[in-house]
């Protein structure tokens, strides 16, 4: 038998089977989150629970861009201030006011931060023409920023609306007394700083018990409507607890 011939013998055999060489990984066994197996009523796996925020965004980056551009700031012009101006609101909007503003704008926003003793003009946030504007577009300048302000979208949203609140009281347009001036001595941490985000996932989404299938083949059972806002609402109350303990 000739090398050729037995050459053909040996690889004809693999040609008739399944295999498959050097796939690069594109064929591997994959399983979506709510993907049944087989003829299982059950998915394969519970819904990742803590997965769904409690909170959206008011303005996403696909609805208005995030360039400074007078247009695109007064067309945030009409959002409405969900926050309501509480004490834990202005407490939060002080601490985020003397970390990201004062610099420029001063400890009770007439323009004369440190920043303008180095040749940064001035900017008075307490002049007519800012107290005339609304809620939504001084939200709209802090996250895009124009001219000499920089973008200040690591604000979170939440956080966002009580700078507004505080700086209203700052104008004395809302009727609030807010205390002025630094939260502690530089380098002090604690409640005196940012926390952690509150954008993330933090609200259960409904859970399915797929071991309720397991014998009788019904569909697996949903949990009560109300669980996940149940603790949604316990997560809440810490937040405005923690919150509230900043103007004490």
């Amino acid at each position: 038998m000739s090398a050729r011939i037995r050459t053909i013998a040996l690889v004809f055999p693999f040609l008739l089977t399944a295999c498959e060489w050097f796939t690069d990984f594109k064929r591997q066994p994959s399983i979506s989150t709510w993907e049944q197996v087989k003829d299982s009523t059950m998915p394969s796996r519970g819904n990742p629970q803590m997965s769904v925020p409690t909170v959206g965004t008011a303005v996403a980056g696909y609805q208005v861009s995030y360039s400074a551009m007078p247009a695109t700031i007064d067309s945030m012009a009409g959002l409405r201030n969900p926050t309501a101006a509480t004490d834990s609101s202005l407490a939060n909007g002080r601490k985020y006011f003397q970390i990201n503003c004062v610099v420029c704008h001063g400890d009770r926003a007439m323009g004369d931060g440190p920043a303008t003793g180095f040749g940064m003009p001035g900017i008075n946030l307490t002049t007519d023409l800012t107290k005339a504007r609304t809620d939504g577009y001084i939200f709209g300048m802090i996250r895009n920023g124009r001219g000499l302000m920089p973008p200040y979208n690591r604000i979170e949203e939440l956080d966002r609306w009580d700078v507004v609140n505080y700086l209203r009281a700052l104008q004395g347009v809302n009727g609030k007394t807010v205390p002025v001036g630094p939260l502690a001595a530089p380098g002090v941490t604690g409640d005196k700083v940012p926390g952690p985000t509150r954008l993330g996932p933090n609200q259960p989404a409904p859970f399915f018990k797929p071991h309720n299938n397991a014998a009788t083949g019904a569909p697996p059972a949903a949990a009560p409507a109300d669980t996940g806002a149940l603790r949604a609402d316990s997560a809440r109350s810490r937040i405005d607890s923690t919150r509230a303990s900043v103007i004490r």
